[in-house]
């Protein structure tokens, strides 16, 4: 089967060898920027952050209830609820980017009405908790937490717009919720513990009270995942743990590295000239250039962090972060065949401005 994603990625890394300069010496620096930028995230983001936070989402996977958020989508419910559960429904039902389209295609399919599939579309790519602990650790608090509030807020604008537009409420027939093999008490118990030990390893106390805090907490997940289940249950959760991290990492370090290797090609001049500002027309150059460009799930982080040690403003960070990971041709092409073209470009369209809008009020507010 032709894999889109992959095509564009090879086609990326093709043009990015055609047009390399040919200069050792600057081939040499450029490898030794990727290199250092790959050590450091193996040794600073990824045994702390990025591996609890695989282990957190195949929890969710596996031991949260799926069934009662496709339930919610449907026209028979509120849009005080629907659109809401739509958008932070992604951290339930989906931490890969590639695991979105399939899944807002089957919710759409299936009776929710085209504003919360399309909220859905747009947040669940970027509130997964691999990504959102992986912003905040390595951009910022700050950043963290307004990548996340934006998402959700311009997932909601969206979708109610598109329910304007197009006076689509949806069919009906969604699945029911229907019962778990976990209960429901004992698999939150068991993420709360694993999202204690990740925010912890995060904050900035007194090293001796959180490394007994984080062995404590270790203990105690432990014991839960060996004796709190059956042996299938665990079995379950520790195989989709691999599953997601086996296909995610490698993505990842080959993103940190070539951000590390652009960033000493690129010339600061022209991210400066073209993202440096917070104002309008820099956020919506950013917003594009997301809303083109294939990002794997969680790289878009550190070709943000090469761009902003270029000069990129914190508005169009904030932009290029929300349409990354929400739209790529390839997604477009899929979007398009399973919306129609005026319904898909419309969308299109809206992820665009709000990213770009929300971008600009960030940039605003933190200037």
């Amino acid at each position: 089967m032709f894999d889109l994603r992959r095509f564009s990625l090879i086609v990326g890394v093709f043009l990015l060898l055609y047009y390399l300069p040919v200069d050792p010496q600057v081939l040499s620096k450029a490898f030794v920027g990727g290199v250092s930028m790959l050590h450091d995230y193996a040794r600073d983001h990824v045994l702390l952050c990025l591996v609890p936070a695989f282990f957190i989402a195949g929890t969710i996977s596996t031991m949260l209830r799926k069934e009662a958020v496709l339930g919610l989508l449907g026209p028979e419910a509120s849009r005080f609820v629907s659109y809401p559960v739509a958008a932070v429904g992604g951290a339930v039902l989906a931490v890969c980017s590639c695991t979105i389209l399939p899944i807002f295609a089957g919710i759409y399919r299936r009776g929710a009405g085209i504003g919360p599939a399309t909220t859905f579309l747009f947040a669940g790519p970027a509130i997964n908790v691999a990504a959102v602990f992986l912003t905040a650790r390595v951009l910022g608090f700050e950043l963290g937490v307004a990548r996340l509030v934006s998402t959700l807020s311009a997932a909601v604008l969206i979708g109610l717009a598109m329910e304007l537009l197009f006076r689509e409420r949806g069919s009906g027939g969604l699945v029911q919720a229907s019962s778990t093999e976990v209960s429901p008490l004992k698999g939150l118990s068991f993420f709360a513990l694993q999202m204690a030990f990740l925010v912890l390893s995060g904050l900035k106390v007194d090293p001796h009270l959180k490394a007994s805090g984080m062995t404590v907490l270790a203990l105690a997940i432990a014991s839960m995942a060996s004796f709190g289940f059956r042996r299938e249950e665990t079995r379950a959760w520790l195989l989709e743990t691999w599953d997601l991290a086996s296909k995610m990492l490698p993505y990842l370090f080959f993103g940190v590295f070539l951000a590390g290797f652009v960033t000493e090609l690129m010339p600061r001049e022209l991210v400066v000239s073209l993202l440096g500002r917070n104002d309008l027309s820099s956020t919506l150059v950013a917003s594009v250039v997301g809303a083109l460009t294939y990002f794997a799930t969680l790289t878009e982080v550190p070709i943000v962090q090469a761009l902003r040690s270029l000069g990129m403003a914190d508005g169009p960070t904030l932009s290029l972060l929300m349409s990354g990971n929400s739209l790529s041709l390839p997604s477009m092409l899929v979007i398009v065949g399973l919306l129609g073209r005026r319904r898909a470009f419309v969308y299109f369209a809206l992820v665009v401005i709000a990213s770009a809008l929300m971008g600009l009020a960030y940039g605003i507010l933190v200037d």
